[in-house]
C-alpha cells in the first residue's frame, strides 16, 4: 500500500475555494461564446437556406434531395467544429483560460480584503483576542486551589460627617480615638490606597501597611510607597491583597466606589465645615449589614456610627 508523504503540501482551502469559483466562471464565460458561435452559425445557415436555396419557402424537406440535405448538415457541422476547433482553441485556449482565472482570482482577493478592512473595523483585533480569552478562560473548569482562594474585598474606609465631609486644609474636623484604632486595626498588614495629598498629610509613614498613592504627576516619588497614576494601576499593584484598603481622599473615594465591594464608614453625627466630601452612594446597590453606635464621652467630643456596606 501506499502511504502519503508527510512533506506533500496542503492547499488553502480559501484558495481552493477562489479556484473553484473562478474555474466554473470560465467554463460559463465558454458556454456563453459556444452559444454566441451556435447562434450565429445557426442564423447564417438559415439566411442562405432561405435566400439562395428558397429551402423553407416552396420547397419542403420532403420535397428536398436527401443528397442536398445531408450536404447542407455536414456543411454547418463542419463550419461548427471549425469555428469550435479554430477559434476556441486560438482565442480561449488554455493561455486564455489562465488570464481569466488570474483575473478573478485577483478581483475576489481584492473584494475579501476589503470585507476584512470593514471587518477589522467593526471588530477590532485585539477586542476579538480579548473577548476569545476571556471565553475560554470561562470555559475552562475551576480547580479546587481557585474554589479555596478567597475572593478579594475592596474595601473603602472614611469618617464623614452627615453632610459627607471628610475634612478641611487636608485634615480633619474632629477627633476620635477609637476611630483611629479601629482604622489601624482593619487596615494593618494590608495595601492602603490613597491620593498625594493624603498620604502627604502623614507624619511618617504608617507601619506594617504597604502604601500606594495614585498621582497625576508622573514624576512624583516618595520613599517607601508605590506611586501610579490610576486607581486601575492601584488595584494591580495590590492583587495578591486579599483585602486592599482605599483610604481617601474626596476624589480618590469617588474614583474607588465603582471598584469597591465594601464600605467601613465612621458616620460623624455633625454636619461641618469641609473642603473634600464623601461620595454619595446608592442605596439600591449598597446594603448595610452592621450598624455599631458610639455615644460621645470625655475623649470623644461628636457621637458616631461605625457602618458597613457591602455591595449587593
Amino acid at each position: 500500500m501506499f502511504s502519503k508523504r508527510k512533506d506533500t503540501p496542503q492547499i488553502d482551502p480559501l484558495q481552493r475555494e477562489l479556484y473553484e469559483h473562478a474555474r466554473k466562471r470560465v467554463i460559463q464565460k465558454k458556454r456563453l461564446f459556444n452559444h454566441f458561435i451556435v447562434f450565429v452559425v445557426g442564423s447564417i445557415f438559415f439566411v442562405v437556406l432561405n435566400l439562395i436555396f428558397g429551402l423553407g419557402a416552396e420547397v419542403t424537406f420532403f420535397g428536398a434531395k436527401w443528397s442536398f440535405i445531408a450536404i447542407i448538415c455536414w456543411g454547418f457541422l463542419f463550419v461548427l467544429h471549425f469555428c469550435n476547433v479554430w477559434l476556441f482553441h486560438s482565442f480561449m485556449g488554455q493561455e486564455w483560460t489562465d488570464r481569466q482565472m488570474e483575473r478573478l482570482i485577483v478581483k475576489q482577493k481584492e473584494e475579501i480584503a476589503l470585507i476584512q478592512r470593514d471587518v477589522d473595523l467593526m471588530y477590532p483585533k485585539e477586542e476579538l483576542i480579548k473577548k476569545k480569552e476571556e471565553f475560554i478562560k470561562a470555559k475552562q473548569p475551576v480547580t479546587i486551589e481557585e474554589k479555596k482562594k478567597p475572593k478579594q474585598i475592596i474595601t473603602m474606609i472614611a469618617a464623614a460627617g452627615e453632610n459627607n465631609a471628610l475634612g478641611k486644609d487636608n485634615d480633619l474636623v474632629w477627633h476620635l480615638p477609637d476611630d483611629f484604632k479601629r482604622f489601624k486595626q482593619l487596615t494593618t498588614g494590608h495595601h492602603i490606597i490613597m491620593g498625594r495629598k493624603t498620604f502627604e498629610s502623614f507624619p511618617k509613614l504608617l507601619p506594617n501597611r504597604v502604601h500606594i498613592v495614585i498621582s497625576r504627576n508622573k514624576d512624583y516619588q516618595a520613599e517607601g510607597v508605590i506611586v501610579v497614576q490610576t486607581m486601575e494601576e492601584a488595584l494591580e499593584k495590590s492583587k495578591s491583597d486579599t483585602n486592599p484598603f482605599i483610604i481617601g481622599g474626596g476624589e480618590i473615594y469617588t474614583l474607588g466606589l465603582e471598584y469597591a465591594n465594601c464600605i467601613e464608614l465612621t458616620r460623624v453625627h455633625g454636619e461641618f465645615e469641609a473642603d473634600a466630601f464623601f461620595p454619595e452612594f446608592d442605596a439600591e446597590v449598597w446594603e448595610l449589614v452592621k450598624e455599631e453606635f458610639h455615644d460621645k464621652d470625655e475623649k470623644h467630643q461628636y457621637p458616631f456610627t461605625y457602618l458597613t456596606y457591602k455591595k449587593k
